[in-house]
């Protein structure tokens, strides 16, 4: 295989990862917000939680992004 080839392989994985990572974020935010509306008394500790959670999600896209351009 040639090096260019797997350059190429290694950058479609890492838009792969991108992708994942979005569809994981979406599903958090629909969770929590379905959670708030069953239960509006926890807003705020649902909401914080929340917040925590997109973050770390999104730090998993930014890693791929930068793995993205090194590759």
């Amino acid at each position: 295989m040639e090096t260019e080839a797997a350059q190429l392989i290694g950058k479609g994985l890492a838009t792969f990862s991108m992708f994942g990572s979005g569809i994981g974020e979406g599903y958090l935010i629909g969770k929590a917000l379905e959670a708030m509306g069953r239960n509006p008394d926890m807003q705020g500790t649902i909401f914080t939680n929340m917040i925590i959670g997109v973050a770390l999600a999104e730090s998993t896209a930014i890693y791929a992004f930068v793995a993205f351009f090194i590759i």
